[in-house]
């Protein structure tokens, strides 16, 4: 995209985007324009409609039958199956779980007891703080122990990894920024150096296709209630290689992890499969409006998905660089698309109140502190005239002060 698009053209691209009828299947509010589902993603009319029929039919009526009628001792494994598509993983590898802190740690510690010769743990400074929190935590469990961080201990994470490295926590995409890693090269970097590797998809699955068994990675986690849309709290997920599965242990060794676990018996024995990585018992509602979330991915294409991403994110710099540009907002994330996740983030000196402003004005993105305004784009539901319709009330915001209102200027804990 060379030439400046007026509204015609913007609307031309929604005509012809493939993923257009997708929209209909999510709950938006009318007035709303959403550039918020890297945090939390809109609700749809199946994710409801599962919630629902838990809710109602199965724990309402069927009761404690329900485990069996409805099959919700399996779901971990089900619904991580069908994760499995969205982020390369063939069947038998992921497994829908806990939280991304709890699996953090989970697969930490399992990677630690892997390479019981090595001690460091590496990681991003500037990684989403629970990745950090995490590892310092496990760290503290283990006499020797030593976390290395990237922007702190060197400039690169490529430079920290070592014969002593043990572990490599690492986002696929950066929360703040949205820059984009090269998952196979710094796979193929880390296991050349005897250690191994985790990643992070909180921000990358379900915005961009991801290969993790074509990469050849050791472990993954991520959420789900971000751009797969499994709402507030929706579990999380782990992906463990099949290479691994044999031997893997990891330390919260709950009952549900155990391979018999009907069986009472006294002493734990870890499942033979991705079951391992569970712990105790999992939260059945929340799975089941997941189960609808993923209803709505069944017939995505992701190189589609992909291509409207870069589509929308591109369209949204040149829109807010060509008409917001004089009034000091400066682009954090990468230009180029390809190197991008699903995110545009913009640094301004007031970015809170900035963003308090558009979100006043039906624009829902978000702020980072310290002073970054932060927009996501869900390909299912975000169309290229939403982009244009925000960036016109971003101009406006600018051109007339209107985020200096003193109402603005209250910071909340949340956006």
């Amino acid at each position: 995209m060379t030439a400046f698009p007026d509204l015609a053209a913007v609307e031309a691209m929604d005509a012809v985007d493939p993923l257009r009828s997708m929209r209909d299947r999510f709950i938006l509010p009318e007035g709303v324009i959403y550039l918020d589902g890297n945090s939390l993603g809109a609700a749809s009319h199946a994710a409801f409609s599962e919630l629902q029929a838990a809710a109602s039919k199965e724990w309402g009526q069927d009761l404690i039958r329900a485990w069996n009628t409805a099959g919700w001792f399996d779901m971990p494994t089900e619904l991580g199956d069908r994760i499995g598509r969205l982020i390369g993983a063939a069947a038998g590898q992921t497994v829908v779980c806990d939280t991304t802190s709890t699996n953090i740690y989970k697969v930490l510690h399992a990677a630690l007891a892997m390479r019981p010769d090595r001690s460091v743990i590496v990681a991003e400074g500037n990684s989403f703080p629970t990745d950090l929190y995490m590892a310092e935590g496990v760290a503290s469990t283990r006499a020797g122990a030593v976390l290395r961080l990237e922007g702190v201990d060197a400039p690169s994470i490529e430079e920290l990894i070592d014969d002593k490295v043990a572990v490599v926590l690492v986002n696929h995409v950066n929360y703040k920024s949205g820059e984009l890693r090269d998952m196979a090269a710094l796979t193929r970097k880390a296991q050349a150096a005897g250690a191994l590797i985790v990643w992070d998809l909180c921000h990358s699955a379900g915005a961009l296709p991801v290969d993790l068994d074509g990469a050849n990675v050791d472990f993954a986690v991520g959420c789900t209630y971000k751009y797969i849309n499994g709402g507030p709290g929706a579990p999380a997920f782990i992906y463990a290689a099949t290479r691994h599965l044999a031997d893997v242990q990891q330390p919260l060794s709950g009952w549900w992890g155990h391979a018999r676990p009907f069986a009472f018996e006294q002493g734990y024995a870890a499942d033979a499969g991705i079951r391992r990585f569970l712990c105790g018992t999992q939260p059945i509602l929340t799975m089941r409006a997941l189960k609808g979330a993923l209803d709505d991915w069944d017939n995505v294409d992701m190189a589609a998905l992909r291509k409207k991403s870069i589509a929308l994110t591109d369209l949204f710099i040149q829109l807010v660089e060509a008409r917001c540009g004089a009034y000091g907002l400066k682009l954090e994330s990468p230009r180029d698309g390809t190197k991008r996740g699903s995110q545009v983030s913009f640094e301004h000196d007031n970015a809170y109140a900035i963003m308090q402003a558009l979100i006043a004005r039906g624009v829902i993105g978000d702020f980072r502190a310290p002073a970054t305004v932060r927009f996501g784009f869900t390909p299912l539901y975000v169309g290229f005239k939403d982009v244009w319709q925000a960036v016109e009330i971003l101009e406006d915001i600018m051109r007339t002060g209107a985020w200096k209102e003193a109402r603005f200027a209250v910071k909340s804990a949340v956006t």
